[in-house]
C-alpha cells in the first residue's frame, strides 16, 4: 500500500497551542533500527545514521528514489527527538520502521504527565514549531501514552 503525499498547507493558522491527535500508528511496520539518545549532543550522529538507513533502503529499491522522503524524515525525526530530549524524560528512543515503500518514525520518552502541543501563532524565533513541521511534512502524525512512556509518531509515504 502506497500512501499519499503530505496534505497541503492550510490557509488558516492555529491561533492557540492545540493538542496533537491521540492515536496509535498502524501495526504493519517492521523495525529497521532503534537509536537511544540521552542529550541533544547526539542529534548530529543520529541524523547521519537515519540518513544512512534510508539510503540503504533506496539502494535495495533502485526503482524508487527516496531522496525527497528522506530529507523530510530526517527533519521531522530531528524535530521530534529534540522535543523529547528538551521536554520529556530520558532516555529518548527513536525507531525507524518500514512497510514496503512506507515508513514510520516513533519517538519515545518517559514523561507520561505531559501531552504534545502544536504551537499556535508565535513570533519568529519563539520556537515551538516542531510538531507543526511534522504535521506539514508527514502523511500522518499522532501520539499515545502507555503506563511508562509517551510516543509521538509520524508516517511517511515512499
Amino acid at each position: 500500500m502506497t500512501m499519499n503525499q503530505p496534505a497541503e498547507l492550510q490557509s488558516s493558522s492555529i491561533e492557540e497551542d492545540a493538542g496533537l491527535p491521540t492515536a496509535r500508528p498502524p501495526e504493519r511496520y517492521a523495525l529497521v533500527r532503534r537509536w537511544v539518545l540521552d542529550s541533544s549532543a547526539e542529534l548530529r550522529d543520529f541524523r547521519a545514521g537515519l540518513r544512512h538507513e534510508i539510503n540503504e533502503r533506496a539502494r535495495e529499491d533502485a526503482e524508487r528514489p527516496l531522496m525527497p522522503v528522506a530529507e523530510r524524515m530526517v527533519l521531522v525525526a530531528s524535530e521530534l527527538a529534540t522535543n523529547a530530549i528538551e521536554h520529556g524524560r530520558p532516555p529518548t528512543t527513536v525507531e525507524l520502521r518500514q512497510d514496503g515503500h512506507d515508513f514510520l518514525l516513533a519517538v519515545t520518552d518517559n514523561d507520561t504527565s505531559t501531552e504534545p502541543r502544536v504551537a499556535g501563532t508565535r513570533a519568529p524565533g519563539a520556537g515551538g514549531f516542531g510538531l507543526q513541521v511534522a504535521r506539514r511534512l508527514a502523511v500522518d502524525v499522532g501520539w499515545y501514552r502507555t503506563a511508562a512512556e509517551k510516543v509521538v509518531w509520524a508516517e511517511f509515504g515512499g
